[in-house]
């Protein structure tokens, strides 16, 4: 994978092609997906459309002028630092506000990614054009938080809210979820084979400081914030390897008490409350359906769970 500082002028203008015809492709779908229950929303999904179609020409027509015809295949997934993506087939049925918010989403991103393009080419008519192209995303930007009038919308508060949710909710969540679900294998299973409290307790202990500092490098390292807006990689780091090494303790900590038995129970509700709240953040921050957040999460703590069951008892 590519860091976007090593792009030279011709991958960045391809680049951006790729970008534009990707953005058009889901104000496309999002159109689609709303046209029935939400009509006037839909049109304008699909003016959002034609307008990142003329951005695409545009861009095209440049890149013919500097570097000829053909155009290296260059995608999002091919370079460091851009938010990954949630495919829109698998937010169907498609809810307004999932698709106001990956809107907004998406054009502070495309923002981002001009600025740091303008930034790094030094020929003037390309940077002109990143300039303009800067300037009419930001304009789509307002005209996204404008398709649905909710209270997470429009104005330096809602831009503050997304921002809080990519830098601080995201990592957090993520380090929280790993932290809770990984290290139920190694715990219960320790607890099953020893019958020890202590033991239980070092074996969950060395896990979730472990996954801690494995997912705290892993968070730092996968993309350095430039396009994506969120925020520093080494605090993202650290948000996400502290949340990771808290789920895992909060586990552990029961087995302190003598009683393996009683620890154990402990332990399980502690697992319940930490789902729970998986869930609740899940649908609070990442516009999940509460029900459907609820099954994903217990799934994969019951698995997790199921398979250190059977690896102690064995």
């Amino acid at each position: 994978m590519r860091s976007f500082q090593s792009l030279d002028e011709r991958e960045i203008l391809a680049l951006a092609v790729a970008l534009e015809e990707e953005d058009a492709h889901i104000y496309d779908e999002f159109a689609d997906g709303l046209r029935e229950r939400f009509p006037e929303h839909a049109e304008k999904f699909r003016q959002l459309r034609r307008q990142e179609d003329a951005h695409r020409h545009r861009l095209l027509e440049l890149y013919r002028a500097r570097f000829g015809e053909h155009i290296p295949l260059i995608r999002r997934e091919d370079v460091r630092g851009f938010v990954q993506r949630q495919p829109v087939w698998r937010m169907r049925p498609l809810r307004l506000k999932s698709a106001q918010k990956q809107a907004e989403v998406m054009e502070l991103e495309t923002i981002r990614f001009y600025e740091a393009a303008g930034r790094q080419t030094t020929d003037a008519g390309i940077r002109q054009l990143l300039g303009d192209l800067t300037e009419e995303e930001r304009r789509h930007a307002e005209w996204a938080g404008e398709i649905a009038k909710t209270d997470l919308t429009g104005g330096e508060e809602a831009q503050e809210k997304r921002l809080f949710a990519l830098q601080i909710i995201q990592p957090g969540l993520s380090g929280l979820m790993d932290g809770s679900v990984s290290t139920l294998a190694p715990l219960f299973a320790a607890a099953l084979a020893t019958h020890r409290s202590w033991p239980t307790f070092l074996v969950g202990l060395a896990a979730s400081l472990g996954a801690g500092i494995s997912m705290g490098f892993a968070e730092a390292l996968s993309d350095d914030g430039t396009l994506t807006g969120r925020g520093h990689p080494w605090k993202r780091g650290f948000i996400c390897g502290l949340m990771t090494a808290l789920g895992g303790l909060g586990h552990t900590m029961p087995y302190l008490i003598d009683n393996v038995r009683t620890a154990t129970a402990i332990a399980v509700a502690v697992v319940c409350v930490e789902l729970g709240i998986i869930s609740w953040v899940r649908h609070r921050f990442m516009d999940t359906p509460l029900s459907s957040a609820i099954l994903q999460v217990g799934l994969g703590g019951f698995l997790v769970f199921l398979v250190g069951i059977l690896i102690g008892a064995s």
